[in-house]
């Protein structure tokens, strides 16, 4: 195994439905046609790549009427192809309250899932909203990590007013103030963050229980601040991420070059950080 994705999407039919109403802008913003393959030609494409992926449900439809890729879904297909997949990340509407409690504790104890995700953007909530505090609470006592979205998004890129998705929900100093609310939480930033990188930067470094994945961007454009600080101070706290389909593993990891990393930083931010972080078993 050459690495760990802790940030991947489905390339499946289901997906694509999900996505249906933005997919015009996620051509153009990631350069890339949509892809729908099967459910086993996904797992193949995975094991070739020689990668062990934790795959995301989606559930934006209380925001946009999307169809939601289903808990379920997600964590049985994880389940079905073991030598592809390590874990999967239930995604919960937070503005469910009760119910959404409920619904965590059905993906973890009940689907075996791994953690929650979430979309501040594509949910359209702040995390520091006191009124989705029982949720991360939940997920503390549960000893469950939370990945946010963190940074703009392709979704509703380039078109007509963003297509109604406002990006400022991305902005990751709300996560300063769900750290410091609840210490034994662990909480995943996705992505780089990018243009509030410097705020990221500041929340992993002052925050011992914030983490950050690196998916959705090639690190040939990772801002320089972050490039910098990923060599030094922050390489135990990142892990690597796709944001497959949309970023390839072989582009991903040809890419990594421009970061000037050791072998040993390497293999800690594609392997060893994810096993430490999220408690993985391999």
């Amino acid at each position: 195994m050459k690495a760990i994705d802790v940030h991947c999407h489905l390339a499946t039919a289901q997906w694509a439905c999900s996505m249906q109403p933005y997919n015009d802008a996620m051509r153009e913003y990631y350069r890339t046609e949509p892809k729908i393959i099967s459910e086993a030609e996904m797992a193949a494409e995975l094991v070739a790549a020689n990668v062990k992926a934790m795959i995301i449900a989606w559930d934006t439809e209380s925001a946009d009427g999307c169809p939601r890729t289903p808990n379920e879904y997600v964590a049985k297909l994880a389940k079905d192809h073991p030598e592809a997949f390590i874990g999967s990340w239930a995604m919960i509407d937070p503005w469910r309250g009760e119910m959404a409690i409920a619904e965590l504790e059905r993906c973890i104890g009940e689907l075996g899932m791994s953690g929650l995700k979430c979309h501040p953007i594509c949910q359209k909530f702040w995390p520091n909203d006191r009124r989705f505090y029982p949720l991360w609470e939940r997920c503390q006592e549960l000893g469950v990590p939370v990945q946010f979205h963190t940074g703009t998004t392709g979704v509703g890129a380039g078109m007509k007013g963003g297509m109604g998705v406002q990006i400022k929900y991305g902005n990751p100093m709300a996560l300063d103030d769900v750290a410091a609310e609840f210490p034994d939480l662990t909480i995943i930033g996705c992505h780089v963050s990018w243009p509030w990188q410097s705020e990221m930067i500041a929340v992993l470094l002052h925050k011992a229980n914030v983490f950050l994945e690196l998916s959705g961007w090639s690190p040939k454009y990772f801002p320089d601040e972050l490039k910098r600080e990923i060599r030094s101070r922050l390489h135990p706290k990142c892990m690597f991420g796709s944001d497959y389909p949309v970023l390839s593993h072989e582009r991903l990891f040809r890419d990594y070059a421009h970061l000037n990393l050791s072998d040993r930083q390497l293999e800690d931010i594609w392997v060893n950080n994810a096993v430490r972080i999220l408690g993985l078993r391999i």
